[in-house]
């Protein structure tokens, strides 16, 4: 079912107004709810939501791929769902992220670099300088296969218009 789904986002993700969406995931539950988790590199819209679940709606009627009675949820992943393609991680530098680390470290950085191999984040640190504390800026590099998971963390100090947060966090079903 992925690999179909897959396809058919494809074909529409070459379509004008939608070259810079991509598919973040696709979750299959068991009562034939099949959420599909889009996103783009300028955030997703509540229409290009719409059109890419009247676009995935259509097929799944036609070849009756789940049968009759279906759910189908299309939406940005949310600021819950943990960061896992390169181009999330690009569209989110400068947001601080909440890493869990494979060996169990947990840390919260600013997210500054993102390469093919993985990210440079950075930490202010406190050093004991004498009796004076002074606070210092860290960048560290972490390989994307040293990564667990990595959550934006949202500061309302921010602007809605630098934040980030999608525009669209409704679910359109089909019953």
């Amino acid at each position: 079912m992925e690999e179909k789904i897959n396809h058919l986002l494809v074909t529409k993700f070459q379509e004008e107004g939608f070259r810079d969406c991509f598919l973040v995931g696709i979750e299959l539950h068991k009562n034939n709810k099949l959420e599909v988790f889009v996103d783009s590199d300028h955030g997703i819209s509540l229409g290009q939501c719409q059109r890419i679940s009247r676009h995935l709606e259509n097929h799944l009627d036609e070849q009756q791929w789940l049968g009759e009675k279906y759910t189908l949820e299309v939406s940005s992943p949310g600021l819950t769902k943990p960061l896992k393609l390169k181009r999330q991680y690009i569209r989110n530098i400068g947001r601080n992220l909440e890493l869990t680390l494979r060996d169990g470290t947990v840390k919260t950085a600013t997210l500054k670099e993102v390469t093919d191999k993985g990210i440079v984040v950075q930490q202010t640190v406190v050093i004991k300088e004498g009796k004076k504390k002074k606070k210092t800026a860290v960048e560290t590099q972490l390989a994307f296969e040293n990564i667990k998971k990595a959550l934006v963390v949202i500061s309302f100090k921010e602007s809605t218009a630098k934040s980030g947060i999608s525009n669209y966090d409704g679910k359109l079903t089909n019953s």
